[in-house]
């Protein structure tokens, strides 16, 4: 191990950190921190310590934040609420709210071992046979969120209930034009015709906001070992968080890839019709609006993507990952999708 293996880190004061995950847990000096590529938004690494003890630690990008986004308290009181629940979530070891310790709000959990799925390369770590396994797994995972107990888990003041999609258009109509640097009429379009057609909001549920395969660490038996990604959770639709899941989920003959990640492609991955079914089994929900759902998933990734886009030629993250490059084509992608679903509704 060099110095620069444990110095050199951006986003990470090495000495501050290991200091304060020494009053926390027990560890071996010195600790090696490494980014974890594959993130979008918030940061995270690797943290390992002399003896291979290994830990998560999550902190908010470098620059150009969001406003109301990449709250690491609120992430963090997400995980430890819902440590005692059906869903499935990495163990939290601490908060840091002192920005003397590393510049911006962390927190640390227990390192969970897992594979991520984004290509179909690595959705070899599951076997074929085990692929319609993860998948009902995934749904159940999802379908625990929204059974989520909030009294019991105190966060039945996470964020107001009602009206979720209706806030979620304003929002990320705000974040899009607060980010972008072109002109693409096709997103105020689909927007002012979502606003025009809001179906209404039958139940009100924990979300996960940003639910897919890749948030998710799976194991080779196709279990769900972790769901992560916790920054935009509140209270809301049920049935957008099950849009969110097929706006991001390929299948084969799609005309693009929102991402670039093709895992789902692969064999043994169910349809987008199998997941909503087999959601529909788990919960009895009405999904009678869920193509209207669809449409609206894929036009928020539009654009969050284009948020995203901006926040790396901006230098908010210190890695660059290569499908970057897709996401200006792929916003207009999911607009026209949007754009096309929402008329057969």
């Amino acid at each position: 191990m060099t110095e620069g293996d444990v110095h050199d880190v951006a986003g990470i004061d090495a000495d501050a950190v290991t200091s304060w995950l020494a009053e926390r847990a027990e560890l071996s000096e010195p600790l090696h921190f490494a980014l974890i590529a594959g993130g979008h938004s918030n940061l995270t690494y690797r943290v390992t310590d002399a003896a291979g003890r290994r830990w998560v630690l999550r902190r908010p990008p470098l620059s150009h934040l969001l406003a109301g986004a990449h709250d690491m308290v609120r992430e963090h009181r997400l995980l430890a609420s819902l440590a005692e629940t059906d869903v499935p979530t990495p163990p939290v070891v601490g908060l840091c709210e002192d920005a003397a310790v590393n510049g911006a709000d962390f927190y640390v959990t227990e390192f969970i071992d897992g594979s991520v799925l984004r290509t179909q390369a690595d959705a070899t770590a599951v076997r074929p046979a085990a692929r319609g396994a993860l998948c009902s797994r995934l749904v159940e995972c999802l379908a625990a969120i929204h059974a989520t107990d909030l009294d019991a888990t105190g966060l039945c003041d996470l964020g107001r209930s009602q009206d979720y999609v209706a806030r979620q258009l304003h929002v990320w109509k705000r974040q899009f034009n607060a980010m972008t640097m072109r002109e693409l009429p096709i997103i105020e379009r689909v927007h002012d015709a979502l606003v025009a057609t809001i179906p209404p909001q039958r139940d009100a549920t924990l979300v996960h906001g940003d639910y897919r395969l890749d948030n998710c660490l799976v194991t080779d038996a196709g279990d769900v070992a972790a769901v992560l990604d916790w920054e935009i959770a509140t209270l809301g639709d049920p049935l957008a968080d099950l849009g969110f899941l097929l706006g991001y989920w390929v299948e084969p003959g799609d005309s693009f890839t929102p991402l670039g990640h093709d895992a789902t492609t692969a064999e043994g991955f169910w349809t987008r019709d199998e997941l909503v079914s087999a959601y529909v089994s788990a919960t009895g929900r009405d999904i009678s609006s869920i193509r209207w759902h669809f449409a609206f998933a894929s036009w928020r990734l539009a654009c969050i993507l284009e948020g995203v886009h901006a926040r790396y030629v901006g230098g908010a993250n210190p890695q660059i990952p290569p499908e970057v490059d897709l996401f200006p084509r792929s916003v207009v992608s999911l607009a026209e999708r949007a754009e096309a679903v929402l008329a057969t509704c």
